[in-house]
């Protein structure tokens, strides 16, 4: 017999426990038990959209490892790989994100590398220029993919070509990236005052000290001012003309909101709901239904400034006009059609399930750990979440779409070969 399914109403999830260092940085910590593993992380507000030079705060986060004033590159890695531990890279457009997971016992010697690679990293000459030619010739391949291209066009669609979520730089100019660039970006934006770490698993007294140690020697350098972001210059249609291309890559979306605001999670069962699992309306259609892709998503995207609604989609470019009708007809029946109770249900369903699935373990809720705090909020914020998304109801989610997905509101950028361009 199929056991009960159980769908928890209430989700009550450890809370970060905050210190506050000498140096003005937090240090959060989750401390568990369960299992002989540790893993900190350290968040820089270090994204792309601060960077003056193009590439400039990529090439600062993951040349960080290529080599100290004590170790080559080689050495640092051959130092983590001896006692099997992790070193991870992130960037977007606002955060940089340096984690480092160990195993208990092997706690001081992975910190050591750690406080070789945040404090006194080298930037050698050579591994930046053949740190640039790689990019270059990987960001240039990319480029010649219909997915990406599509992706970079309605970036600029969404904010402008000179906004700094919108601006994507020519791969040449990894020619030019120096390593004063590398390191003044370094110098600036790697300190105490745009920095928090978190630090999730077996956490007692001397892991705590350790690590409140090597944060609390991040330098402050006092309050370096952001540039200065222009208004969005949104543009409905845009088209990447891709000669030869066997499939057309589509985007549709318009700006909205971050994830403070009141209707962000309303927006993201709208979202699900459309194209955010596998039986959702958009794969019923394009997928199912018509054979026209493989996969189709939705989903709200958030950003520390902005936020936005997006569908993604590849398709045959014989069909890339009926894929596009099929996308806003399935728009305009979430406006129109109040959602059946039992499709509601499911998504509701799909959403916490998905919820329950990221907080398993503690490194996964040291993940929402740190997206909370970016978002000024604690992990109180998940149980209200769960809460306003059981709430929901087909009238709610009627009048979300009417407000927010109106046609004549909506970006389409299409990337395929030409003669698409009229067709949309």
């Amino acid at each position: 017999m199929r056991p009960p399914r159980i769908t928890p109403s209430e989700v009550d999830v450890q809370l970060a426990e905050k210190h506050t260092l000498a140096n003005g940085v937090a240090l959060y910590t989750l401390a568990s038990e369960d299992f002989e593993v540790l893993r900190f992380s350290f968040v820089f507000r270090a994204g792309s959209a601060v960077q003056t030079v193009p590439f400039s705060a990529s090439a600062a986060a993951n040349l960080l490892a290529e080599g100290s004033t004590e170790h080559s590159a080689q050495q640092i890695a051959e130092q983590l790989d001896y006692y099997g531990s992790w070193y991870d890279v992130n960037i977007d457009r606002d955060y940089a994100y340096i984690s480092f997971a160990t195993l208990s016992k092997f706690f001081d010697h992975t910190l050591a590398v750690a406080e070789e690679i945040l404090l006194r990293p080298a930037f050698p000459e050579a591994e930046l220029r053949t740190y640039a030619a790689k990019r270059r010739q990987r960001l240039a391949i990319d480029r010649t993919k219909v997915d990406v291209e599509a992706r970079e066009a309605f970036a600029r669609a969404l904010f402008g070509p000179r906004h700094p979520y919108g601006i994507s730089s020519s791969e040449e100019l990894y020619d030019s990236l120096t390593r004063r660039d590398v390191v003044e970006f370094y110098r600036r934006f790697y300190t105490a005052e745009r920095c928090f770490v978190v630090c999730s698993g077996r956490i007692g007294d001397h892991e705590l000290q350790a690590l409140g140690n090597l944060a609390g020697r991040l330098p402050r350098r006092g309050v370096v001012e952001d540039p200065r972001f222009p208004a969005p210059e949104t543009v409905h249609e845009a088209f990447v003309d891709h000669p030869g291309a066997v499939q057309s890559s589509l985007r549709l979306g318009r700006l909205l909101f971050p994830r403070q605001h009141p209707d962000f999670v309303g927006m993201q069962v709208v979202a699900t709901a459309l194209g955010g699992y596998f039986g959702s309306r958009l794969m019923q259609n394009l997928r199912e239904r018509n054979g026209y892709t493989y996969g189709v998503v939705a989903a709200m995207v958030n950003f520390e400034r902005a936020g936005y609604f997006a569908v993604a989609t590849q398709v045959g470019t014989d069909v890339t006009r009926q894929a596009l009708g099929e996308i806003y007809r399935e728009i305009e029946l979430l406006r129109t059609d109040p959602m059946p109770e039992e499709e509601l249900a499911l998504v509701k369903n799909m959403m916490t399930g998905e919820m329950m699935r990221i907080l398993d373990g503690p490194f996964g809720i040291a993940d929402v750990t740190i997206e909370n705090i970016l978002c000024g909020t604690d992990n109180y914020i998940i149980g209200e979440n769960i809460r306003r998304i059981r709430s929901m109801t087909p009238d709610d989610v009627l009048k979300l779409a009417r407000k927010y997905l109106a046609r004549e509101d909506l970006v389409t950028v299409v990337a395929g070969p030409a003669g698409l361009g009229s067709r949309f």
